[in-house]
């Protein structure tokens, strides 16, 4: 297995700087600069998937590398959906990493070995009908860490309950690595310490809060931004970290 760097994300995803990462709902310099500039720490874009909550498709890794060769010059964090059914290649792989690409995430049960050879840290995601045999099958993965994507298609959008809360909650304790969050549900500044109580390591934020606009993203993320970092000035304490 490689020996993947420490990195930016992987130091602010460990030490409990909940950095605020932005998953972007096309692939538009646009958009990726307005959730820069909003506060947004790192970047996370898509390949070989169509996404659920928006309808848009995202195409391969040769069908979006100019894209992503643009995106790699605003030197911010980045990481990559790798896909579904079709994922790159090792070659594709190694070149995701020689932008700058720094993980990858996938569903666990998409999941084909050879992703597992690159250079990208590994972020498999937990889905809305995972066990805990997969969670551990996760945590058999070296240096890797972990997305809870885990809210059911027709919750997509509604506020965060106590149920999202304990069931975050369970993950975290369980896996002892770094969890990111993404905003299946309307996520908001007000959740903001609410998750990191519930050992989350970083909200991910997609299209149903951030839009589809440059302003909607701005308006979005800044607050949240805010939230987030009032965290760390505050020391709240956060469980679930290795």
């Amino acid at each position: 297995m490689p020996n993947y760097p420490e990195t930016r994300l992987t130091r602010a995803l460990r030490s409990g700087e909940f950095p605020v990462i932005v998953s972007l709902a096309r692939h538009d310099l646009d958009l990726a600069k307005a959730a820069i500039g909003a506060g947004a720490f790192a970047i996370k874009v898509h390949l070989n998937a169509y996404h659920r909550a928006t309808g848009t498709t995202f195409g391969s890794f040769s069908e979006e590398r100019p894209f992503f060769e643009r995106l790699a010059t605003l030197d911010v964090p980045l990481l990559v959906m790798a896909g579904q059914e079709n994922v790159p290649s090792a070659q594709e792989m190694d070149a995701l990493a020689d932008l700058g690409f720094e993980g990858f995430n996938i569903y666990f049960s998409d999941m084909q070995p050879h992703l597992l050879q690159s250079r990208l840290r590994p972020m498999p995601a937990l889905g809305e009908r995972s066990t805990d045999e997969d969670l551990q099958k996760i945590l058999e993965i070296p240096g890797a860490m972990m997305e809870a994507s885990v809210a059911a298609f027709e919750d997509y959008g509604k506020p965060v309950n106590e149920s999202d809360l304990a069931r975050y909650r369970d993950i975290t304790t369980k896996a002892g690595i770094p969890v990111i969050a993404p905003s299946q549900k309307r996520f908001t500044a007000e959740d903001m310490p609410r998750l990191k109580e519930a050992g989350i390591a970083a909200p991910l934020l997609g299209v149903i809060v951030t839009g589809t606009t440059s302003q909607s993203m701005d308006v979005a993320v800044k607050p949240v931004v805010e939230a987030a970092r009032s965290l760390n000035k505050a020391s709240l304490p956060s469980s679930g970290l290795r």
